[in-house]
């Protein structure tokens, strides 16, 4: 794949005289690129899955936001320890609907990634979440949560301010809010930390995204006591969108372009988009009494899809 990109970036550089037979190589060289991850992407597996799901340029929760939510106004803290800038949030508009929405944010460089704590929440951003949900009950505003976080931050800091119970009362936040909530599984969904922000009405997860309980280095640490065996266990974990789908634990899979959503960023930006808004489209008439009681039973019946 690394040869014929750097091959086709050779010939449209050429190709800017209009030389016919450029043109037209430059075309077959293009289909052949296509027909190559068409292939590759067909047949990934499970642990090819978490690599293009940590892929350093997938779009992040800013780039979501910077072309999906007009009028983005960030709110910031947890009016009790401090702010996190792992988990972002504030006000804007979606297709013209006033929203909520708040998320993971890794950092597209090194510099923003040590800033945003690689997306791994203090007790302190799980707290602002459980403030801007309560705070979209107040006006009756929908909620969007955007999950792309390895998992919460396991410092000690973060535990002597009480990591647990901080990811606990978000989920309770999540399963008890009365207003449309709906999640999406942008990358990485790893553990407590993804759960704290994805328990919505509806549960989107971008194709080549993944959603497990531990990562397969934790996981294969644990099993094997050695992370060289997380291919393994990311084949047992059962973590892509696809599996999560056949379990019922998410509603429905948003199509990446083809390579991924780090090759068309924008593609998959307004992939999202348009799955979101179809989603609250269909929850914006009930009651908030009748969204928790769904989504209380929604919760309960999972795990029971597939059991004899």
């Amino acid at each position: 794949m690394a040869e014929l990109e750097a091959r086709l970036e050779e010939l449209r550089h050429l190709s800017g005289g209009g030389d016919i037979d450029v043109v037209e190589e430059v075309g077959r060289v293009q289909s052949r690129i296509d027909r190559q991850l068409r292939q590759t992407y067909a047949k990934l597996s499970a642990w090819q899955k978490v690599q293009v799901a940590r892929h350093p340029e997938r779009p992040h929760f800013g780039d979501y936001v910077g072309t999906l939510v007009e009028d983005w106004t960030p709110l910031a803290g947890d009016r009790l320890y401090g702010d996190d800038s792992a988990i972002l949030g504030g006000l804007g508009r979606l297709r013209g609907r006033t929203i909520v929405i708040m998320g993971h944010e890794k950092g597209a460089s090194t510099e923003m990634r040590v800033k945003h704590n690689f997306g791994m929440a203090h007790p302190e951003g799980y707290r602002k979440a459980r403030r801007l949900m309560r705070m979209a009950e107040r006006f009756r505003l929908p909620v969007i949560t955007l999950v792309d976080t390895p998992g919460a931050f396991p410092g000690i800091g973060a535990e002597e301010r009480g990591q647990a119970e901080a990811i606990a009362r978000s989920i309770d936040t999540c399963l008890g809010v009365r207003t449309p909530l709906v999640s999406a599984i942008i990358g990485e969904g790893g553990s407590g930390g993804a759960i704290a922000l994805a328990a919505g009405d509806a549960v989107l997860m971008l194709e080549h995204a993944v959603y497990s309980v531990i990562s397969p280095e934790g996981c294969a640490s644990i099993l094997w006591r050695s992370a060289d065996q997380a291919q393994l266990a990311a084949e047992a974990l059962r973590l892509t969108a696809q599996d999560m789908q056949k379990l019922g634990v998410i509603d429905e899979i948003v199509p990446e372009p083809l390579g991924g959503a780090h090759r068309e960023p924008k593609t998959a930006i307004e992939a999202l988009g348009d799955a979101l808004d179809g989603a609250l489209s269909r929850l914006a008439h009930l009651d908030g009494a009748v969204l928790v009681a769904r989504r209380r039973e929604k919760y309960l019946q999972m795990g029971q899809k597939g059991l004899g």
